[in-house]
């Protein structure tokens, strides 16, 4: 668990999910990392094969630059306050629709376009993308396996799961028939 004000270390995660905080060398970071995490991996579902296959830590930096563009200093900041040095050269970001197959789903794009965000403040928290159209699906009292079975229980969640999150975030996340559940 991380907890507030102690330091980790910044070199953490698998290469090509590391999100760009670890690789400007942070040590003071949030789940915000992990999320970055699940939006390489769903990127990489999607694709099927790696968004970011950097060879090295700089590489991997040159990768999700060809993708995102350069970072703002402010993005900068907002990932290691530390981090001083600024020499990249200006790369503006692929758009996300050449990136991806035109026939993939809109939401599927999105949900990975918030998910790979330079900011760690502004990525989908876990709830959040849950909550994300993407899974409206699963949301669908008629959902179920593509074998026909039921769904197991996607919906329940503690308390403790459920704490800070908006009651709009809540409204979205848990559908009716599975608030009528509970």
């Amino acid at each position: 668990m991380l907890v507030p004000g102690e330091p980790n270390i910044s070199y953490i995660c698998s290469r090509y999910y590391r999100a760009p905080e670890l690789i400007f060398g942070a040590t003071e970071y949030t789940t915000a990392i992990d999320m970055w995490s699940v939006g390489c991996i769903l990127a990489e579902l999607l694709l099927g094969q790696p968004l970011f296959p950097g060879e090295s830590g700089v590489d991997q930096l040159v990768e999700i630059i060809k993708v995102l563009g350069t970072p703002t200093r402010e993005e900068i900041r907002c990932m290691n306050p530390n981090y001083t040095e600024f020499k990249f050269h200006q790369i503006k970001a692929h758009p996300w629709h050449k990136i991806f197959h035109k026939r993939m789903p809109s939401e599927a794009v999105d949900l990975v376009s918030r998910l790979l965000q330079y900011s760690p403040n502004l990525r989908c928290t876990a709830l959040e993308a849950c909550a994300h159209p993407f899974f409206d699906d699963l949301r669908d009292p008629s959902a179920c396996l593509p074998n026909g079975r039921a769904l197991p229980p996607l919906f329940n969640f503690t308390a403790q799961e459920l704490s800070g999150a908006s009651a709009e975030l809540r409204q979205r996340l848990i559908p009716e028939h599975a608030r009528q559940e509970n």
